[in-house]
């Protein structure tokens, strides 16, 4: 028999434009492999909610390798350990991945390449990583001269099938029980309500991306109004891979109108990670130094704990925040424009450090994402190397009139469902505050003043 090969599953789980996957079935027997590792990245392990598309997402990917005769074995601990035992244990020599940029998962291809021969391959973004470069060979640090570069490579080599085989080994090796891994929450389980709004697995990414194709020309008219669903809701299939950038861009590109944003929107995905290649530490360290000496309100003070938690629990006394962050709570996703408004909240109105809004984020979204929450919680901030000023702060009882986000604040905060158009986006302000919402936890032309003084003092 043939010496078989391990295919190691990360944030790849799909089987269609798979280079791993063809490649290590074109060498001989596949064993496929996901490897539960909390211990790499440490601090950085998956947070809850992605924790519960996780476990779907594996389920999902089991069942399209049994369809072809094949399975996926689960292992927990080590990624270096626990794959170089199973290596020895079925006699593999070779292992076959999806390469991938995060600190942690760089070192574990490193680590895992000492002991045995990994070959890693592209296939997560429109470009390799470090690949788009200026005239110099240098980096870019700025995503438009960055989007510029790469938009002269597209597009991206067009996506490939499934192997209509994979060879499967003569024994298969013992698996895990993905329901002995705990990643759904149970007691309580606070994931109760994301089933309805989610489909993991590499079919829900297809059925999710044919449903945007005929949104996308509309794509910039729509994106900011968080009452309509316009956006394509693709984050956390991409993140997981089920879903492969280059098949979104080939089904998407021709749809017209302005399409072309959205592929702006997905390049963002290949710039966050072109950021992290360069700044490994980009979620822990403000992208400008100056800003290490911004007088952030002390975390370890009762007045910013509860301000903070008011914040997580969308009891602000802003209806555009404290709906985005019940949205967060009870789906794992919030759009994007309110996702802009809840972080500029936090940092600008709070003045609280952004860095606890990431932590928060990285633990509740579905889509967490390294580069991109680190890069987006820093280009709200505008202490990234790419940002908006630090002056820029957003008013989110203009932005909720301006972006018609009435049906938005009644579908998530119901205590203001009773509420006309014209009072829902600042009760106060019209006297129609029911006593069940709570106040505003400072008001905004306050906290403007008192956030542009923690500003000047950086300048």
């Amino acid at each position: 028999m043939t010496v078989p090969v391990l295919l190691w599953f990360r944030r790849d789980l799909r089987l269609s434009d798979q280079a791993a996957l063809i490649a290590a079935a074109g060498e001989g027997p596949v064993i496929p492999v996901y490897v539960l590792d909390d211990e790499t990245p440490r601090h950085r392990a998956m947070g809850g909610a992605s924790r519960w598309w996780l476990h779907h997402s594996l389920a999902a990917l089991d069942e399209s390798l049994r369809e072809t005769g094949s399975r996926l074995i689960l292992r927990r601990g080590k990624s270096e350990e626990v794959l170089a035992t199973l290596a020895g244990d079925v006699g593999a020599r070779r292992i076959h991945c999806i390469r991938h940029y995060e600190p942690w998962w760089r070192n574990a291809e490193r680590a895992v390449a000492k002991r045995l021969d990994l070959v890693c391959h592209d296939g997560n973004y429109l470009a390799p990583p470090g690949s788009v470069t200026t005239g110099s060979g240098a980096p870019y640090k700025i995503y438009t001269p960055f989007w510029r570069a790469l938009r002269e490579r597209m597009p991206p080599p067009a996506p490939a099938n499934r192997p209509r085989d994979i060879p499967v080994p003569s024994r298969w090796p013992a698996s895990d029980d993905l329901a002995d891994w705990g990643l759904r929450p149970t007691r309580p389980d606070w994931a109760n309500g994301f089933a309805r709004e989610w489909e993991p697995g590499e079919a829900g990414a297809r059925r999710r991306v044919d449903a945007f194709v005929d949104e996308a020309a509309d794509y910039d008219a729509r994106r900011n109004l968080p009452s309509r669903e316009g956006t394509s809701r693709l984050s956390p299939h991409l993140h997981f891979g089920e879903v492969s950038p280059a098949c979104v861009w080939h089904r998407l590109a021709d749809a017209g109108g302005s399409v072309d944003v959205f592929l702006g929107e997905v390049a963002w995905r290949d710039y966050a990670q072109n950021v992290i290649l360069q700044f490994p530490d980009y979620a822990a360290r403000n992208g400008r130094d100056r800003f290490d000496a911004l007088p952030w309100r002390d975390f370890r003070s009762s007045t910013a704990r509860d301000d903070f938690d008011a914040w997580t629990r969308g009891r602000t006394g802003y209806p555009i925040v404290d709906a985005g962050m019940r949205q967060l709570w009870a789906s794992g996703w919030m759009h994007n424009r309110v996702r802009m408004i809840a972080a500029s909240f936090l940092i600008k109105h709070l003045l609280i450090d952004w860095r606890e809004g990431e932590k928060w984020f990285w633990d509740t979204l579905i889509d967490a994402d390294y580069g991109n929450n680190s890069v987006n919680w820093q280009w709200v901030a505008g202490t990234g190397i790419d940002s908006n000023m630090w002056g820029r702060i957003m008013a989110p009882l203009g932005q909720s009139e301006k972006f018609d986000a009435a049906a938005y604040i009644r579908a998530w905060v119901p205590e203001l469902a009773d509420l006309p158009d014209a009072a829902i986006h600042d009760p106060d302000a019209h006297g129609r505050r029911p006593d069940a919402y709570p106040v505003k936890l400072i008001g905004h032309r306050e906290a403007r003043e008192r956030a542009l003084a923690a500003g000047r003092e950086v300048r």
